[in-house]
C-alpha cells in the first residue's frame, strides 16, 4: 500500500468536515487526481472514506465511551484520524490492528500533533481489545438510539421511518442502506446478442464481476471495477451507467417509437438516454449550463441523435410545450433519502424542514409541466428518496388537484417486482402502518425499498391526462 493512502484519506475527510463538498463528488476528485495510484491503493482510499463517512454516527459513539475527550471537542485532525482508523480495525480484517494504530500515530506525529500521539494509540488500542463486545443502547429501552447507532443513522431519520414502516420493516431498510451498491450499467436496447456477449466476456477477462439484474436482461451490476470509462464498449456508447431503478423507471412509462418524450428535470441523462433508444424524438432539459453539458456528454458517446438539450429551469411554465409531450418524465429534485447508500453524508445534512420546502418545490415543478402532456399522454413522476410527502402524497396532488388518472403499473414493471412491491404493502399494512392511497392510486406506484428490492430507494407513478382536458 503506498505510503501517503492514509494521508490522503485524512484529507479528504478534513476537506468533508469544512461541509463544502459531498462526499461522492470529493471522492471522485480525490481518485481521479491520484489516478497514477496502485489500483489497491485506490480501493482502500474509496472504501476507507466512504466508511468512515457512512459510519460516522456509529464511530462517533464508541470514541465517546473509550476516549476521555468527548468527540466533539477533539481537534478536527485528531477527530477525522480517530474515525478513519476505528473503522479499519471494525470493517477491515485484511488490515492487521496493530497496523492500523502504528499508522495512525505515524501520522499524528507527521501533522504536527505528536504530543497527542499517546492519546490516539490509547483510544484506539482500547477499541481494538473492546471490538468483539462493543456497547450499543439498551435496544428496549432506547429502540431509536437503539437503531440509530447500530446502523449509523440520525434519530430523527430512524424516527421518520418508523412512523411509516414500523420497526421490522425500518430495522430492514436501515440495513439495505448499509450494503455494498455496486455500479449498475444498462447495454444499448439494439446490442445484438453475440455483440452483447462479446463485450461482456470482454469485461471479464479484465477482472470485473458482473451479475445480470434480475429485473431487466440488458442491466447488470459490476463490481472489481477501476475506471468504468475505460472499459470496453464505454466510449463507443455499447453501455451506459444507470440506476436499476431509473432504467424501471423509464420502462414503465411505456415509450413508444412516434413519441416526443420531454425529461423535463434531465440530468445527468440516464433517463434521457433510454427514453431516446425508444421515442422519435426526446426534449432534455435542465437547470444549468452545467447540468445540460453532463446530458449532452451522454449523448454524444450514446450517439443520441435525436434528442434536444436546453437550460431550462423547471419552474417556469413553457407555453409553447403545452400539449406537446407523449410522455413526460418528472424527475424532481428530492431528499435523496433512497440513495444514502451512495451519497452517504446526505442523512447528515437533510433536516425535516428541508423536507418540506423541497415538496414546495416539487409542486410548483408539477403545476408547471403537467400541461405539457397531450390528452391522453402519459407522466411518469419519479424520486429518489422514501419519503411519502414527497412521493405518495404527491400521487393524491396529481390525481385529486390536477385530474390526472392513475396507471396500473401491471404490465409495466417485471412480475417480480410486482410481487415484491405487494410483499413490502402487506407487511407494511400488517405492521399497521396502512397506506392512504386509493387501490387505482396504489396501483399506479411503487416505493422501491433498499434491503427488500434490488435497487436503491426509488419512488414511481405512472399517470394518463384525460382526453378531454
Amino acid at each position: 500500500m503506498a505510503d501517503n493512502s492514509r494521508e490522503i484519506i485524512l484529507d479528504t475527510l478534513l476537506e468533508l468536515e469544512r461541509g463544502q463538498q459531498f462526499s461522492n463528488r470529493l471522492v471522485k476528485a480525490v481518485l481521479d487526481k491520484y489516478d497514477y495510484l496502485d489500483t489497491r491503493d485506490k480501493a482502500f482510499i474509496k472504501r476507507v472514506t466512504e466508511g468512515t463517512v457512512e459510519r460516522k454516527q456509529e464511530l462517533d459513539y464508541y470514541l465517546n465511551a473509550f476516549s476521555s475527550v468527548p468527540v466533539h471537542k477533539m481537534k478536527p485532525l485528531i477527530r477525522c484520524l480517530l474515525r478513519m482508523s476505528v473503522y479499519q480495525l471494525l470493517y477491515m480484517e485484511s488490515v492487521p490492528d496493530s497496523a492500523v494504530c502504528n499508522e495512525a500515530c505515524k501520522l499524528a506525529v507527521k501533522r504536527k500533533f505528536g504530543n497527542l500521539k499517546g492519546f490516539v494509540n490509547g483510544v484506539l488500542r482500547t477499541v481494538s481489545r473492546h471490538k468483539e463486545n462493543l456497547p450499543l443502547p439498551d435496544r428496549t429501552k432506547e429502540p431509536v438510539t437503539f437503531l440509530a447507532i447500530r446502523y449509523s443513522m440520525p434519530e430523527w431519520l430512524v424516527r421518520f421511518w418508523l412512523e411509516e414502516y414500523g420497526e421490522e420493516m425500518t430495522e430492514q431498510l436501515l440495513a439495505g442502506l448499509l450494503e455494498v451498491h455496486p455500479v449498475s450499467i444498462r447495454l444499448r436496447d439494439s446490442l445484438p446478442a453475440p455483440e452483447k456477449e462479446r463485450l461482456l466476456e470482454e469485461m471479464r477477462a479484465l477482472g470485473v464481476q458482473l451479475t445480470q439484474s434480475r429485473y431487466l436482461p440488458n442491466l447488470y451490476f459490476m463490481k472489481n471495477s477501476d475506471n468504468v470509462s475505460t472499459l470496453p464498449g464505454f466510449a463507443q456508447g455499447l453501455w451506459t451507467i444507470q440506476d436499476v431503478s431509473s432504467a424501471l423507471a423509464v420502462e414503465a412509462a411505456g415509450i413508444r417509437k412516434g413519441d416526443f418524450v420531454i425529461d423535463a428535470c434531465a440530468a445527468p441523462g440516464g433517463k434521457t438516454v433510454a427514453a431516446a433508444q425508444k421515442a422519435k424524438q426526446v426534449l432534455a432539459r435542465d437547470i444549468s449550463e452545467e447540468k445540460v453539458a453532463l446530458i449532452q456528454e451522454n449523448l454524444d458517446r450514446m450517439e443520441a441523435g435525436n434528442v434536444r438539450v436546453q437550460v431550462w429551469d423547471a419552474n417556469d411554465h413553457d407555453a409553447d410545450c403545452d400539449g406537446k409531450a407523449d410522455v413526460l418524465i418528472l424527475d424532481v429534485p428530492c431528499s435523496g433519502l433512497g440513495i444514502i447508500g451512495k451519497k452517504r453524508d446526505i442523512k447528515y445534512k437533510t433536516s425535516r424542514d428541508q423536507l418540506e420546502e423541497l415538496t414546495i418545490l416539487q409542486k410548483n415543478i408539477i403545476k408547471a409541466c403537467t400541461s405539457y402532456v397531450k390528452p391522453g399522454g402519459t407522466l411518469l413522476y419519479s424520486t429518489c428518496t422514501i419519503n411519502r410527502a414527497e412521493n405518495e402524497e404527491m400521487v393524491r396532488f396529481l390525481t385529486e388537484q390536477l385530474g390526472f388518472l392513475p396507471q396500473s403499473l401491471e404490465g409495466r414493471i417485471p412480475d417480480r417486482l410486482l410481487q415484491e412491491k405487494n410483499d413490502t404493502l402487506e407487511r407494511r399494512m400488517a405492521a399497521g402502518k396502512d397506506c392512504f392511497l386509493s387501490e387505482r392510486e396504489q396501483a399506479a406506484c411503487i416505493q422501491l425499498l433498499p434491503g427488500y428490492m434490488e435497487s436503491d430507494g426509488f419512488f414511481f407513478a405512472v399517470f394518463r391526462r384525460p382526453e378531454e382536458q
